[in-house]
């Protein structure tokens, strides 16, 4: 019984940390850049998602929409002003690029209200259910509910929409797309809007869960999550939702087990362990380059 109900809480933990590592796999998918500023755009829903409730009174789902609305127009405006002119540039560019704008999106929002935390108000119900023995809460039903809910809508757009198959053919060539004549800077656009949607819905059900929220609060959740996209195999969407429940899960268990100090350190313990024996990740595919 104490082990399902371990379980139960990893699923719901990896379901937030899914939807933050689809962002992180699906901009890298197209671009290859890893873009480290994702987690404080999940921060940033978080807080769009708590004035919503605290102040404009609305409730958990209108809060919801709200915050994936301004997050994906958030990730729509980083992509032009700071990624698209490092389009050509090396690597390394553009991953100190990301991390400069993380910390500006971090002390901007530091300067603009502090970096007191806030305690998110409680708009699901705190009733239980009984499973097996386990206690299921409202909270996490809601969480796995909206999180599948997302990830089934992303599958659908991905592979069945025209967007979807534009951003399936940038990802493959970017240069054989812009032939056939799909226009690859709105389809990178698109990408980090629905990636940066799902961060801030993420942040919303991060603030439910938790209750505590603050303007750093995207570091750890950001990493992790890009470790479970990593972990799922980089560039790969079920890769991504499978690694964000796999870090929840081991996180959980090694809570239960009396190491809690050590929930953080075993996700870069596996970080290390899979670039070392599977670097293309669970899903991912052993590639030879030509030289």
């Amino acid at each position: 019984m104490e082990w399902l109900q371990q379980l139960i809480n990893g699923i719901s933990l990896g379901s937030i940390y899914a939807l933050i590592a689809l962002g992180y796999t699906m901009v890298y998918g197209i671009i290859k850049l890893i873009n480290f500023a994702h987690g404080d755009v999940f921060m940033i829903g978080a807080f769009i998602g708590f004035f919503a409730i605290s102040r404009w009174d609305l409730g958990f789902f209108p809060a919801l929409l709200l915050a994936m609305v301004v997050c994906a127009l958030l990730g729509v405006f980083i992509e032009r002003v700071a990624y698209k002119r490092l389009r050509n540039a090396t690597r390394i560019a553009a991953l100190i690029t990301a991390i400069g704008v993380s910390l500006l999106i971090e002390y901007t929002t530091i300067f603009f209200r502090g970096a007191q935390p806030e305690a998110y108000p409680n708009v699901v119900s705190s009733k239980t259910f009984q499973f097996l023995g386990a206690q299921i809460s409202m909270q996490s039903i809601m969480i796995l509910s909206v999180s599948i809910v997302l990830m089934l809508i992303l599958q659908f757009i991905v592979h069945k929409t025209k967007i979807g198959k534009a951003m399936r053919a940038v990802s493959h060539d970017v240069e054989a797309a812009r032939l056939m004549g799909i226009n690859v800077d709105n389809t990178i656009s698109v990408t980090f809007a629905i990636g940066s949607a799902l961060a801030g819905a993420a942040g919303v059900i991060f603030g439910v869960y938790y209750t505590k929220i603050d303007p750093l609060m995207g570091i750890i959740p950001g990493v992790k999550a890009f470790v479970a996209a990593v972990l799922g195999g980089i560039g790969i969407i079920p890769g991504a939702v499978a690694g964000g429940m796999v870090l929840g899960v081991v996180e959980t268990v090694v809570s239960a087990l009396g190491f809690s100090s050590w929930r953080d350190a075993a996700a870069f313990i596996i970080l290390i362990l899979i670039l070392i024996f599977r670097p293309s990740g669970i899903f991912g595919k052993n590639t030879r380059e030509k030289v």
